[in-house]
């Protein structure tokens, strides 16, 4: 990706995630799909293809993520 295409990219972060700061903020483009933190806009960025993104967003809509929290002494 170009340093103009970069430059256009739409930034997004969850209507939920409130004023404090801390969460990520999502690009998509046809090509990629940029993930950042939003205290700091200007560092580094998580690029993944379009068909990766697509499986982590199936992968946790389907609980793969999900912790396996057992009891303490369990």
């Amino acid at each position: 990706m170009s340093q103009s295409e970069h430059a256009n990219l739409t930034w997004r972060k969850s209507s939920t995630s409130g004023n404090s700061g801390g969460c990520v903020e999502i690009a998509i483009s046809a090509a990629s799909v940029h993930i950042r933190n939003s205290r700091n806009t200007g560092g580094p960025e998580l690029v993944f293809l379009p068909h990766e993104w697509a499986a982590f967003l199936t992968g946790a809509k389907n609980g793969e993520f999900e912790l396996l929290v057992t009891p303490e002494g369990g």
